[in-house]
C-alpha cells in the first residue's frame, strides 16, 4: 500500500466516529490552546514594563530597598532600611550630576460627594518627580517645592480616578478626600493604561512630606536617580551606591539602571513562560494518554480488520504506518485548533491589556501536540502491526 491510501484509510477510520475523535482531541486543543494563552500575557506583560521603563528615560536609576537574590529575614521578606534621609544625603552628594527624588506609596479610598474611588494607589513624591519620570499633565500643573516643603494638601490625579470622582466635569481645584483627608486638585496626568487588569490611571500624587505625615510612613517604596548625562549614568550609579553603603549594608539596597532592571523583568518573565508553559503543556500530555487510549481500542475493535487487510496482502509496516498517522492526525487537528482559539482569545484579551503571541509559541505548541501524537501512537500501532492475521480473523 502506498503512503496515500494509507493516509486515505487514516481519515476514513477517523471520520468513521466524529465525536469520540473530537472527544479524543480536546485534550491537544485544550493544551495548545492554554500554552499559547499564557504565554502571550506574559509575553505581552514583558512588553508593557518594558515599554514603560523605556518610556522614563535613558538616564534613570532605581534604588529599591533589599538585594535582588540577597539575604532575607526569617520572614522570607527582605527588611526595607530606605529612609527619606538618604534621598537628601544622595541629593546633596550627586549635585550637579543627577536629579534625585523620593517616593511612598499607599493605597486608599478617595471622595468626592457622593462618589467613591476605591484602592487608588497614593504616590508620595517630591516636586522634582515629573523631570526624573517624564510624565506629562493634561491640565492643571504639578505641586512646587514650596507646596512639598510646607506639606500642602494638593494632589495631581490620574485619568481614572479623575473620572470615577468626576465624570466629564470640572477636576481642578476641587476639594476630595484622600483617607478622610482633604485635598485641592491641581493637576491630571495623561492616560497611562492598564496591565493585566491593573489600571495603571487609578492614581494620585500629592507631595512627599504630605504622604509621610498623614500615613505615618517612615520608609521609602523607592528612590529615583536621573543622571544629567547619558554616558555617565553607570558612574552616577556607582557613586549612589558607595554612599549608600556608608550607612546600609549590601543586603540592604539595590541601585538599578534602566537597561539591569529589563534584564531582571525579562529572566522573571522567561521563568514565568516557561513555568506556565509547563504546567500547560501538561494537559497535552494527559490529551496524549487519551489518544493512546483511544488507539488502543480502536485496534481491539478493529482486530478482524486488520486479519483481513494482512491476508490480502497487507504488510505489517502498512498496519503500523496508518494508525501511527491517525494519532498524528488527531493531535495534528487538535494542534491546529488549539493555536486558532488561542490566537483568538488573545485578541480578545488583548482589548483589556497587552497580549503578545511570539511566534515561537506557535511552533512550540505545535511541534510538541505532533510529538505527543507519535509518542502515544507508536505503542497502538505496534499493538496493531504484530497482530498474527489468523488469530484476528477468528476474534469476536
Amino acid at each position: 500500500m502506498d503512503i496515500l491510501e494509507i493516509t486515505s484509510s487514516a481519515f476514513k477510520a477517523i471520520l468513521a466516529n466524529k465525536l469520540r475523535s473530537f472527544l479524543t482531541m480536546l485534550g491537544i486543543v485544550i493544551g495548545v490552546m492554554s500554552v499559547i494563552l499564557l504565554i502571550s500575557m506574559v509575553t505581552g506583560l514583558q512588553t508593557f514594563i518594558t515599554a514603560q521603563i523605556q518610556g522614563l528615560g535613558s538616564n534613570l536609576l532605581f534604588v529599591i530597598p533589599g538585594r535582588i537574590g540577597g539575604a532575607r529575614s526569617p520572614g522570607g521578606v527582605q527588611a526595607n532600611r530606605l529612609i527619606y534621609s538618604d534621598a537628601v544625603n544622595l541629593r546633596s552628594k550627586l549635585a550637579g550630576e543627577a536629579d534625585v527624588s523620593a517616593a511612598i506609596q499607599r493605597n486608599a479610598t478617595l471622595k468626592f460627594g457622593n462618589k467613591n474611588d476605591k484602592g487608588a494607589a497614593v504616590f508620595g513624591v517630591e516636586s522634582n518627580y515629573p523631570k526624573i519620570i517624564s510624565i506629562k499633565l493634561t491640565q492643571g500643573r504639578f505641586f512646587n517645592s514650596s507646596e512639598q516643603q510646607s506639606a500642602r494638601k494638593v494632589a495631581v490625579i490620574g485619568q481614572s480616578a479623575k473620572t470615577t470622582l468626576f465624570g466629564e466635569g470640572t477636576s481642578l481645584n476641587q476639594i476630595i478626600d484622600v483617607a478622610a483627608i482633604k485635598y485641592k486638585v491641581i493637576g491630571v496626568l495623561e492616560p497611562r493604561g492598564s496591565i493585566f487588569g491593573i489600571d495603571q490611571d487609578n492614581s494620585i500624587y500629592v507631595p512627599f512630606q504630605t504622604a509621610q505625615r498623614q500615613f505615618g510612613i517612615d520608609r521609602l517604596n523607592t528612590i529615583y536617580i536621573s543622571a544629567n548625562d547619558s554616558d555617565e549614568v553607570k558612574i552616577v550609579q556607582d557613586k549612589a551606591t558607595a554612599i549608600l553603603k556608608r550607612r546600609l549594608s549590601e543586603d540592604e539596597f539595590t541601585v538599578q539602571s534602566q537597561e539591569q532592571a529589563l534584564s531582571t523583568i525579562s529572566q522573571i518573565t522567561g521563568v514565568l513562560s516557561l513555568a506556565l508553559g509547563g504546567i500547560a503543556a501538561i494537559s497535552l500530555i494527559v490529551g496524549g494518554i487519551g489518544i493512546m487510549n483511544i488507539m488502543l481500542v480502536s485496534v481491539t475493535e478493529r482486530t478482524r480488520e486488520i486479519g483481513l487487510r494482512k491476508a490480502v496482502g497487507a504488510k505489517p509496516s502498512d498496519i503500523r504506518n496508518q494508525f501511527l498517522i491517525e494519532a498524528i492526525t488527531l493531535s495534528g487537528l487538535g494542534g491546529i485548533i488549539g493555536i486558532v482559539l488561542g490566537f483568538g482569545i488573545s485578541l480578545i484579551i488583548g482589548r483589556f491589556f497587552t497580549t503578545t503571541v511570539p511566534w515561537w509559541s506557535v511552533l512550540l505548541s505545535f511541534g510538541f501536540s505532533a510529538i505527543v501524537g507519535i509518542i502515544f501512537g507508536v505503542a497502538p500501532a505496534i499493538r496493531a502491526a504484530k497482530l498474527d492475521p489468523i488469530t484476528a480473523l477468528r476474534y469476536e
